[in-house]
């Protein structure tokens, strides 16, 4: 196998560090999950039975757009076609599949996580489910596109959650988002029926948070 350009050099260690990052936050559990990151036309993405919690950038394999092995000595993640099919149908440019408690909690009862509070719609607003398939498999990868359309976070019914965003950075918070999200559903559920944000409420949060920059640093008014 060829050595890697610096490019995939760097891109397989930034894969691994924040698949080390999304262990220790407890959605990433042994060598369940996997993480991926765009270079260019190459993918550089986790390796099958990697432990994700300790794994190296060795552990992490940069394919091409067929799934060809362009470095590297280990196998892609089985879930290869759902992480290339994100990046064929959008301008993602990072894809992390989690099996997190929560998010896979709600998989197994919701067809949809409602918008129950305005930080969700920095995912999209309401959350699909997508149909159960088994993992690998051609038909998961198309339920899962199917969800993710106008969104950057679905949950997989009875198996976990997918999360992208333009960077790698961005797809690890656009995860972390969603299973606190589905960790606040969750903890109101229990108390009563969660109320879900109309799409009036919706558009007056977009509009807001648009006029006050919301969400960016910015100089103190004097």
């Amino acid at each position: 196998m060829t050595e890697p350009s610096p490019p995939w050099e760097e891109a397989r260690r930034a894969v691994a560090e924040a698949s080390r990052r999304l262990a220790d936050e407890g959605l990433l559990i042994g060598t369940a999950g996997n993480v991926s990151v765009r270079v260019g036309d190459a993918v550089a993405v986790t390796a099958t039975g990697a432990v994700l919690a300790g794994i190296t950038p060795d552990e992490v394999t940069v394919v091409g757009p067929d799934g060809r092995i362009l470095a590297g000595d280990l196998a892609p993640t089985s879930e290869l076609e759902l992480h290339l099919g994100v990046y064929r149908s959008s301008g993602a440019g990072a894809v992390v599949h989690t099996h997190s408690p929560r998010a896979t909690a709600l998989s197994l009862v919701l067809d949809e996580l409602p918008c129950v509070h305005y930080q969700m719609l920095l995912l999209g607003g309401a959350v699909r489910v997508a149909p159960f398939a088994v993992f690998g498999s051609p038909e998961l990868a198309a339920h899962v596109l199917a969800a993710l359309e106008g969104r950057s976070a679905a949950l997989m019914a009875n198996h976990g959650a997918v999360a992208h965003g333009s960077t790698l950075d961005k797809a690890v918070e656009n995860a972390l988002l969603l299973e606190w999200a589905c960790d606040v559903y969750a903890r109101a559920a229990a108390l009563g029926t969660p109320r879900a944000l109309d799409e009036e409420q919706q558009l007056a949060v977009i509009t807001a948070a648009l006029n006050s920059g919301y969400g960016s640093t910015r100089a103190a008014k004097p």
